[in-house]
């Protein structure tokens, strides 16, 4: 399935919504001002102080991610090629989504080739 992510990348995605919804509570809350006057000064404060705790959750969920990254074994994946990070047991590439495993008992065989591609060789 095409729409899956590796875990590294979908972390990095609810941080960054989560960056987003912040900053649009705290824009919010600015038109607060704008609609109520002085109590609307009150409204953006309490917005701004919203929107500054996703942004300070947000940033933690990136150090953590970071840390994570730091640790993760890198694998090079068998249907492109690249280099991608795994994290647990099973995890899908960064790059293709292809799922892949560090237990035997999961991993299934990839199918013999036909022979009808010719490999690339290097020019040397």
């Amino acid at each position: 399935m095409k729409w899956k992510a590796s875990k590294i990348s979908t972390m990095r995605t609810w941080a960054l919504l989560l960056v987003m919804i912040g900053m649009g509570i705290m824009v919010f809350g600015t038109s607060g001002i704008l609609m109520f006057g002085e109590v609307g000064k009150i409204i953006a404060a309490v917005f701004m102080v919203f929107g500054i705790i996703s942004c300070f959750i947000s940033m933690g969920m990136y150090f953590y991610i970071g840390m994570l990254s730091t640790s993760a074994p890198v694998l090079e994946c068998p249907e492109c090629g690249k280099n991608t990070k795994v994290l647990g047991t099973t995890d899908r590439c960064m790059y293709c989504h292809t799922i892949l495993t560090w237990d035997p008992k999961q991993a299934t065989e990839k199918p013999a080739d036909s022979g009808s591609e010719v490999p690339l060789q290097s020019q040397s």
